[in-house]
């Protein structure tokens, strides 16, 4: 078997078995070695493959604004996040709003605050929702992103893309959920309607936090071992390789996918819950042992109702 058909055989046998990406980084290392970084192939890539782990820092960076298209001010312009990051850090040291002994994802929230106006006089005041948003996303940042500087800079922006870029979007998630749940299933959707459950659901936790928290990493294993294996990808990963990668890369809407996909995943447990309060109680939990292909089939409808990005030449 010549080499060409080797590797033909295996992108489709991949592919088959639920393998995405596994021979795209060779296609992404072209794209980042363009200088000045072309943006909107880089987000083209983004929206169709999952970002290899030892990429996407970097590629999130670029699409976040944190760094500029052009590689020879890269060095340059991180030095200034380091250092800023360092001020901004030893200011609410100073004041006495973190310690040693903060937790991580607390210093972050309280940089967040300072640095957006918004730091309460006592580090003792109640958080505001927006807080524990902030919280929840930086958390499961935490867990992808291992230097703080770039998980505080990735997580800053990326929640400020939320409330930027998106805060016209994610408030109309809710309707564009409904609307596919009816194509996909009208029966488990006229069930919600009937248990009046339809305006309960948490959609705080799927499209505020953007699913951070709600996904558990343990239920991910048994269908990804050997998928992170091939693809040098950690299961902590998992969310943002399948779902944050589109949500950075400018698409709000595969958080429409990923709910509908819960809803058609755990149809028949729903459809046996007779009240709006025990159904949302039970989406805002979900089993460990039954989410394992969640996304990876949101995906598939996302690309299903919206199309698969192509590369620009």
């Amino acid at each position: 078997m010549t080499d060409d058909s080797q590797r033909n055989f295996r992108s489709v046998y991949y592919e088959k078995v639920g393998f995405r990406g596994v021979e795209e980084k060779k296609s992404l290392e072209i794209l980042l070695k363009d200088d000045p970084l072309d943006i909107e192939k880089l987000c083209t890539f983004s929206q169709r493959f999952p970002l290899p782990s030892m990429y996407r820092a970097l590629v999130w960076k670029v699409l976040l604004g944190i760094l500029p298209p052009h590689h020879d001010s890269h060095a340059k312009v991180m030095a200034y996040r380091k250092d800023q990051y360092s001020d901004v850090l030893h200011a609410l040291t100073v004041v006495r709003f973190v310690n040693d002994a903060t937790p991580q994802v607390e210093v972050y929230l309280r940089m967040y605050q300072l640095e957006s106006g918004k730091l309460p006089r006592s580090p003792s005041f109640p958080l505001e929702p927006e807080d524990d948003v902030f919280l929840a996303i930086a958390k499961a940042m935490e867990e992808m992103v291992e230097d703080s500087v770039d998980c505080y800079w990735i997580t800053r922006c990326f929640v400020k893309q939320l409330n930027s870029k998106f805060r016209d979007s994610l408030p109309q998630l809710p309707k564009a959920f409904e609307q596919y749940l009816n194509l996909e299933d009208s029966r488990l959707l006229s069930h919600l309607k009937t248990c009046s459950a339809v305006s309960k659901l948490p959609y705080d936790l799927w499209f505020k936090r953007c699913f951070a928290g709600c996904l558990p990493e343990s239920s991910l294993q048994r269908y990804v071992f050997s998928y992170c294996i091939q693809a040098a990808w950690s299961l902590k990963e998992f969310l943002a390789l399948m779902v944050w990668d589109k949500v950075v890369s400018g698409s709000c809407k595969i958080l429409v996918f990923v709910a509908v996909e819960i809803l058609l995943t755990f149809k028949m447990k729903v459809m046996a819950l007779s009240s709006a309060e025990k159904i949302t109680k039970f989406l805002e939990n979900i089993p460990q042992d039954s989410s394992d292909a969640i996304v990876s089939k949101a995906i598939d409808l996302w690309h299903k109702h919206c199309g698969t990005p192509v590369h620009s030449a």
